[in-house]
């Protein structure tokens, strides 16, 4: 198992002070606990690993996307990925509040403990993606005229929206530094410092965590400076390593130093970092060497989701994409567009030896104790 202290340094101990941005007083902002889960949680975390079967280990890496309508036959599709499928958690599509809270009821009923992440992007507040929720500025409104304590409250106001609809987990903040008006980042970056992108995107974090919801920073290492859009191809980013260090990366250092829980990877060739051109989801130079060795993230990585265009371009021909993402350094794969697939294909690399028995209990355990502390009953 990875070095106990490690983990819960950089998972679970919250740094107190934002760091600048508006200069505010350590008291004025409010931060996740402190609490020292090493014991407990490691000795859950693995009784739980070890009493599952490999097929139980396997579904617990992939989060299938639905839509988030209370019908019949999308319950029943919900039902089966947890009760065949074992999958570790679900992202939520366009539908409706009732919608998204009977699909969180179901996986409820089904799901062990300690259930199911329940995930949507909310980056304009749960109006983004449910037709009948309360929305929020978008990050580029915040970031021209919120301060780092509104953006906390703002978080904080979502985390409550989020409970009251069943979802556990936000896929946010945005933490890309836009670097010109018209690239495809756009209005969803809170704008072009770094530095502020780094404060207020912590801050809007920690109000999710501070109100029970996982916040995951995306998309790593930086989309700002891309101009395509990854939904359609693979992004290219072909700034020095100095740019990426100067511009792109301090943000999710912020995020990383202040101890919060989850990091999405992005579809995007970075050349500076990965000469092979392969999405950074699917990067061992990425995820590996860049996220978890150089910067010390422990905690919970996303890739972005499978069914994109960027990460069909960006993935290599002779390895399937939901292996290549695990093997790379990954411990969730979002929206792959076959879940039974990639779950085969995971498999058939696992009884093969390419994913080894240790690498799928080191993913296991990031999943598991990122859910130690925020699902557990």
């Amino acid at each position: 198992m990875p070095d106990k202290s490690g983990i819960w340094i950089i998972l679970f101990v919250t740094v107190l002070t934002l760091g600048g941005c508006s200069g505010r007083a350590q008291s004025d902002v409010a931060s996740t606990e402190k609490q020292d889960y090493t014991g407990d949680a490691c000795r859950w975390t693995d009784s739980l690993i070890s009493a599952m079967t490999v097929e139980q280990r396997i579904g617990q890496l992939f989060m299938p996307a639905v839509y988030a309508f209370p019908d019949e036959a999308t319950l029943a599709s919900v039902a089966e990925y947890a009760a065949k499928d074992f999958v570790g958690g679900i992202i939520l599509l366009k539908g409706d509040s009732r919608g998204a809270r009977s699909i969180a009821d179901t996986l409820r009923k089904i799901s062990p403990d300690p259930g199911m992440w329940i995930a949507i992007d909310a980056e304009t507040g749960l109006a983004m993606r449910l037709s009948d929720a309360p929305a929020i500025p978008s990050a580029y409104t915040l970031g021209k005229t919120a301060d780092d304590q509104k953006v906390y409250e703002y978080g904080r106001s979502l985390a409550r929206h989020c409970r009251d609809v069943g979802v556990n987990m936000v896929l946010g903040p945005v933490l890309d530094v836009e670097s010109s008006p018209g690239g495809f980042i756009g209005r969803r970056s809170f704008g072009g410092d770094p530095a502020k992108v780094g404060c207020l995107g912590v801050a809007y974090a920690r109000g999710l965590e501070d109100g029970g919801i996982v916040s995951v920073a995306k998309h790593f290492p930086g989309h700002g400076c891309a101009d395509e859009d990854s939904h359609k191809n693979l992004a290219i980013i072909a700034k020095p390593l100095s740019y990426l260090q100067k511009y792109a990366l301090p943000p999710f250092r912020e995020y990383i130093s202040a101890g919060l829980s989850s990091v999405m990877v992005g579809h995007l060739a970075v050349t500076a970092i990965d000469p092979q051109m392969r999405s950074a989801a699917l990067s061992e130079a990425v995820i590996t060497d860049l996220l978890r060795n150089d910067m010390g993230f422990k905690g919970l990585v996303l890739t972005d989701a499978l069914n994109m265009n960027g990460a069909r371009r960006g993935s290599g021909k002779d390895i399937d994409p939901s292996v290549a993402a695990i093997l790379a350094g990954a411990d969730m794969i979002l929206a792959p567009p076959d879940l039974r697939t990639g779950i085969e294909a995971v498999k058939q690399a696992f009884e093969a030896g390419i994913i080894t028995d240790s690498l799928l209990n080191d993913r296991l355990r990031h999943i598991f104790l990122c859910k130690y502390r925020f699902l557990r009953n």
